[in-house]
């Protein structure tokens, strides 16, 4: 217990002190945020607002961690479960940083190209899954929390840990279109994953937890409404590789569908408005994602903003009481 309290304060405290200077260091290099021409006006005033905030938020994450995890004594079983998901993290916002930085330093708006993101997706979930399977020694199964059952999945394994981790890359980085959206409802979904391996006694996946989600409120101190700075690809592919990655470790790769409800409404919210302007010439939302919606129908995006933490908490305690009565 006493770890992972030292691990999320560290955390805080790291992306709180370190964060001005770094603000600083990007509004200097000019490393500002694009906005998109069809984004709601208001987000205009935004522009070149310092972004790749991921970094402060990873080295935060990083420094205890390491500190705490590597130089224990006395590792919990679960130690590799824990490397294994800052391992994806790193890796994912690393994948993030490039982007980031193609877009800001080489002036190429759309990023890195999307087959490089799929390759190196694919070879992060292959890593993932050796990880997984072999050094954590888990089973290549799908759990059923709701009904308390086991499904065998064998050869499929790697492609479902891959469709976890895109699709949840994915959703982390469309729900952070509001300032400090996508580092609030990350916090809620990874406190109830401090919950579930906390009370299941995976102590060193908790404080991977608890390090994520202290960096994650750190942040927020500089993200929320007005933004002084946006985390970037950098940080929402990193996160998104955090929760997936947490998914696997604990065999929860079903259940993150309600613990990240509202990552998956976002997500939902794109796919229907693309389907349906595809086949039919029209739009269900005035704007995806669907934050963006409720923007244009007047909503202040502060309203927006806790409302959605709302929706997000309401899903990931739902997630976790499920969680608790398949254990019981």
């Amino acid at each position: 217990m006493g770890e992972v309290l030292i691990g999320g304060t560290a955390s805080l405290l790291i992306c709180v002190f370190l964060s001005p200077k770094f603000i600083e260091f990007l509004r200097l290099r000019e490393f500002g945020q694009h906005i998109r021409e069809e984004g709601p006006q208001e987000h205009h005033a935004k522009a070149g607002t310092p972004t790749m905030g991921g970094l402060i938020i990873f080295t935060a994450i990083t420094i205890p961690f390491l500190f705490l995890v590597v130089f224990d004594k006395d590792p919990g079983p679960d130690r590799a479960r824990a490397l294994g998901v800052v391992g994806v993290a790193l890796a994912c916002a690393a994948v993030g940083f490039a982007d980031d930085y193609t877009k800001i330093v080489k002036k190429r708006s759309l990023g890195l190209r999307g087959r490089t993101k799929l390759l190196v997706t694919v070879l992060i979930s292959i890593g993932l899954w050796l990880v997984a399977t072999q050094a954590a020694d888990l089973p290549d199964t799908l759990r059923l929390h709701v009904i308390d059952a086991n499904i065998p999945v064998g050869l499929a394994y790697p492609v479902i840990i891959y469709l976890v981790l895109a699709g949840t890359t994915s959703a982390v980085n469309l729900t952070d279109g509001l300032d400090g959206l996508a580092a609030g409802t990350t916090a809620i979904v990874l406190l109830a994953y401090i919950a579930i391996t906390f009370t299941t006694g995976l102590f060193s996946l908790a404080l991977a937890a608890a390090c994520l989600v202290g960096a994650c409120v750190g942040f927020l101190w500089f993200n929320s409404f007005p933004a002084s700075i946006f985390m970037g690809d950098t940080g929402s592919l990193g996160l998104g590789g955090a929760i997936a990655a947490m998914a696997v470790m604990t065999q929860t790769e079903l259940l993150l569908i309600i613990l990240g409800g509202l990552f998956v409404v976002e997500a939902l919210s794109v796919l229907i408005q693309v389907f349906w302007f595809q086949t039919r010439g029209k739009r269900v939302f005035l704007m995806a994602p669907i934050h963006h919606h409720f923007e244009l129908q007047a909503w202040s995006e502060t309203k927006i903003i806790l409302r959605f933490w709302i929706v997000a908490a309401v899903c990931a305690a739902i997630g976790f009481t499920l969680y608790q009565q398949s254990i019981n």
